[in-house]
């Protein structure tokens, strides 16, 4: 199977859509002429031209809300945002008419778009550009959330989000563009709402999403010298969650570690740790640990980032907790 960059198989994932469906196009800053800020539209405005590949003005409100009404008429947008962090200039437009049209319409109106863009920390960016709003996003019903961690997931995930009559706010990682994976020539899609078990185990669960699986990875790896065995389940979509899957596993390891890069209060893994406790306490060995950043703005400095965002060692300290190591 070839190996292809994250960028290159979110562009096959909008191209292969567009080829096949004419009610489907891209706009966001710098997505034509550019070529995308990350590369990710890459040859995108020659092939398709300036009317369904359309740089817009940074105006996030202004066209995430043409992007609502060319929806309501029947097209189906996907929306570049060059950081999620500039998505908050235009949330209005996702929460109040995006994420409710279809129910305050009674169903008149479904509203397929696609919000899309890099999300989290990506080195020294500062506080106001290294935010996760995963939880922002999937705290309201209407909308469906996904962050992919790998080029297989983000193109299969893609194009399902694109054919989806829902609004979809599809979460990337800027540190996450160059790396390559295997992705198959032939078409597929990754329904949503599914969970992935990357990893196989029998001591421990842990549960993340996005780039910062990459550190439950490397703890595994550092774990398994040990005869500690992690079973790592990638979320892929934060809403719908697969509860299911974390259900299936901590009833095989009885022990749950969650990794989420976000603010530590109200979030996905606190939502995650609530239901378990709820549905399945008895099947627990050991309380539920969740590692997520510092309760803090993201620094600028790169060694108080480093103590700010979760990391390996954490996971290992945490994993080696539950196993009352």
């Amino acid at each position: 199977m070839r190996e292809i960059q994250f960028r290159e198989a979110v562009c096959e994932a909008m191209s292969e859509e567009m080829r096949a469906d004419e009610s489907v196009f891209l706009m966001g800053e710098e997505v034509a002429e550019y070529n995308g800020a990350y590369k990710a539209s890459k040859g995108m405005l020659d092939e398709f031209g300036a009317k369904r590949v359309i740089d817009t003005p940074i105006s996030e409100l202004g066209f995430a809300g043409i992007a609502v009404g060319s929806a309501m008429n029947g097209n189906r947008p996907i929306v570049e945002f060059m950081t999620f962090n500039f998505s908050l200039v235009g949330i209005d437009q996702i929460i109040n008419n995006a994420a409710k049209m279809r129910q305050m319409s009674g169903g008149q109106f479904n509203i397929p778009i696609v919000f899309r863009g890099p999300t989290a920390s990506a080195g020294q960016l500062g506080a106001t550009h290294s935010q996760a709003f995963e939880s922002w996003y999937a705290n309201c019903p209407g909308l469906k959330v996904v962050v992919p961690s790998n080029p297989y997931d983000a193109k299969g995930l893609l194009k399902a989000s694109i054919r989806d009559d829902d609004p979809v706010i599809f979460m990337e990682s800027e540190q996450m563009y160059g790396d390559k994976g295997e992705v198959p020539e032939e078409e597929y899609t990754i329904e949503l709402g599914k969970a992935d078990i990357k990893r196989e185990g029998e001591h421990v669960t842990i549960v993340s999403f996005g780039k910062i699986i990459k550190q439950a990875y490397e703890a595994a790896d550092v774990l398994a010298k040990e005869d500690i065995s992690c079973e790592i389940i990638d979320l892929r979509t934060v809403r719908p969650l697969d509860f299911d899957a974390i259900y299936k596993s901590v009833k095989k390891t009885n022990r749950l570690v969650i990794l989420e890069e976000a603010w530590p209060f109200g979030n996905i893994s606190s939502e995650i740790a609530y239901r378990v406790q709820e549905e399945i306490f008895d099947f627990l060995d050991a309380p539920i640990i969740k590692i997520n950043t510092a309760d803090t703005p993201a620094p600028y400095s790169p060694v108080l980032l480093k103590e700010w965002l979760p990391n390996s060692d954490d996971v290992v300290a945490a994993v080696k907790k539950v196993m009352y190591k």
